[in-house]
């Protein structure tokens, strides 16, 4: 049965026969991948029904409470609590793209035809105290999150 691996992924695999099929008892292939692309785009996902989930909710502090996003954490010099205060969405329109040309330093530009154009909307946890002010992207505070229910 074929893998749904790139061909630069690479494993040892026996390929004699099993008794038991191709996922066999031993337990050493009885594993998943989830490719740093996946892993991208799954948190993309997250991201954004929590956004909407947020935006949505008739009490804001609640949502976050139930999300299990600090209202008070350390500060970096640990002298005193950060504070969350703000919760900031950015929404930003790609209309095109632009990368190194080859041999060239004018970058090659592709801008987008209207249909393409879409939005795409961010948001960040704000937390200040007396000496600092942190700024959490919400796909780093739920990739934590994942992380910690997945234990």
């Amino acid at each position: 049965m074929p893998h749904d691996h790139p061909h630069h992924h690479h494993h040892h695999h026996d390929h004699a026969p099993h008794g038991e099929g191709h996922n066999h008892a031993h337990g050493d292939h009885l594993h998943s991948h989830m490719h740093a692309e996946d892993e991208a785009a799954d948190l993309q996902v997250l991201a954004t029904q929590f956004i909407d989930g947020f935006v949505n909710a008739a009490d804001k502090s609640a949502y976050l409470r139930l999300a299990g996003v600090p209202f008070e954490k350390p500060g970096v010099g640990g002298a005193t609590a950060l504070k969350l205060v703000d919760v900031e969405l950015k929404t930003e329109w790609q209309v095109g793209t632009a990368s190194p040309s080859f041999g060239s330093r004018e970058l090659s530009y592709l801008p987008f035809p209207g249909s393409m154009v879409q939005d795409r909307t961010n948001m960040s946890l704000v937390y200040v105290s007396m000496d600092e002010k942190v700024t959490t992207d919400i796909r780093d505070f739920l990739a934590l999150r994942k992380t910690e229910l997945s234990r």
